[in-house]
């Protein structure tokens, strides 16, 4: 005889649902999980279907559940949400078969499903697999970090399945598009205050939204503590600990230059296998990325060591202690800046487009590389002012070896076009840099 699921189970299934029980109170206990002041994510525009689930990845606290009540917020009390950080529910719903039978026979009327948090369960993608292959007529939504994408039976499982949106922290694009100036003047001066304050303090919902300097600086505090305590340890069940929190200080040292695996395992004092495996954990808790360098088959290119970035510069900040303001006093403000347009070309990019970097035996160097939609891009960045619109050496190198769509150069005042080798070579400020991104990686 099957095991049901048990009353305890059932209990907290009610508890985390009150608007079934008390529908007339469905919108304002709906909105109570929704802040004050919501800022449109590019994800509004995700499409959802019965016959496959969505799932929006991302690192924790990016917005990811905001953004899925946002979402489904209008067919309240017909929801049915699920925590599965709730251990009870996690140890109480293993056998997907269970829960859909409990679905069809207390819950007929639901029209969503909402997992949240899936990552903390054993087979996620196997218990969402068999929901969608159930054909419930429900609309499945999920959201997860961490350890869920790693799992490879997790991707396998939900081939074809599943409709994969990744959510980061506010891109600069996202800001600018919930803020209204009342004039040009206004504008200006508002767009530089949100990237100054990208550079300092990164994107993070909370973060961002904080008023206080003492409140951003606490919820980043909590942010690192809660990678490094809680993933790092219960989640993917690090025993050095130590030496985990001692590379991402290095790596935060040391953004734009090229990885020295062997060095940092002898500083951390593991091996070169616990730093990669280590990598692979931020990279897929989307603290870090790495970038390989783009080759083409190129015999003078280099081709071994990566360089590593953060998707947050507020996250890198905060693990050296560092948030003095964007002056000349800054003397890693190069690295700020290069960062920031990394995380904003990530932010923008699909799941299928890639970002490199090109490096020549010769020392030539060209920051990012952008492949996506067949197109191939590059871009420069320099924390600097630049007076005339004139590219370098390691630019001209580049475009005599390969044909772009589009070369640009990031920088803090130049805003001009002109031709170089039939490439057409943009020269940016931070402001217009977003909408060169969407123009170029989303189409527009």
């Amino acid at each position: 005889m099957r095991i049901m699921i048990s009353p305890e189970v059932q209990q907290r299934i009610r508890q985390l649902n009150p608007w079934v029980i008390k529908p007339e109170d469905a919108d304002s206990l709906i909105k109570q999980r929704l802040p004050e002041n919501y800022v449109l994510r590019k994800g509004e525009a995700v499409p959802a279907a019965n016959d496959r689930a969505v799932l929006v990845i991302g690192p924790r606290q990016a917005g990811k559940s905001t953004l899925v009540w946002h979402r489904i917020k209008s067919k309240a009390p017909e929801i049915l949400f699920l925590n599965m950080e709730d251990a009870l529910l996690r140890i109480g719903l293993k056998d997907p078969i269970d829960f859909i039978e409990h679905v069809r026979e207390i819950y007929p009327f639901i029209k969503i499903i909402f997992l949240d948090e899936v990552q903390h369960m054993e087979e996620a993608g196997l218990f969402v697999k068999a929901l969608i292959d159930a054909k419930l007529g429900i609309s499945l939504w999920v959201t997860g970090s961490s350890s869920f994408h790693l799992n490879s039976r997790t991707r396998e499982s939900l081939a074809g399945r599943a409709t994969r949106y990744r959510l980061l922290p506010f891109s600069f694009t996202e800001i600018l598009e919930n803020t209204k100036a009342k004039n040009p003047v206004a504008a200006s001066v508002l767009e530089e205050e949100i990237v100054r304050h990208q550079l300092v303090w990164g994107s993070y919902p909370a973060v961002y939204l904080a008023d206080k300097t003492e409140t951003k600086n606490m919820l980043l505090s909590d942010l690192v503590e809660a990678l490094i305590l809680r993933d790092a340890s219960d989640i993917f069940r690090i025993k050095r600990i130590d030496a985990f929190r001692k590379l991402l200080m290095l790596l935060a040292g040391q953004i734009g230059s090229l990885v020295n695996l062997s060095e940092l395992a002898a500083v951390c004092n593991v091996d070169v296998g616990t730093v990669l495996s280590y990598l692979e954990i931020l990279e897929e808790s989307h603290v870090v990325k790495k970038i390989i360098p783009f080759a083409e088959g190129k015999r003078r290119e280099i081709t071994g060591a990566p360089k590593v970035y953060f998707v947050d510069n507020g996250i890198r900040n905060q693990l050296l202690n560092n948030f003095s303001p964007m002056t000349d006093l800054r003397v890693d403000r190069g690295q700020l800046f290069e960062n920031w347009a990394f995380t904003e070309i990530y932010k923008n990019i699909g799941l299928s487009g890639s970002i490199k970097f090109w490096r020549s035996k010769a020392g030539a160097e060209v920051d990012f590389i952008i492949e996506e939609s067949g197109k191939t891009m590059a871009l420069e960045v320099k924390y600097a002012s630049v007076k005339q619109p004139k590219i370098g050496k390691s630019a001209h190198s580049f475009l005599d070896a390969y044909k772009l769509d589009q070369f640009a150069i990031l920088n803090m005042n130049l805003d001009t076009t002109l031709q170089v080798n039939g490439c057409n070579v943009c020269f940016l400020t931070p402001r217009n840099f977003a909408s060169w991104i969407v123009q170029t990686l989303r189409g527009k």
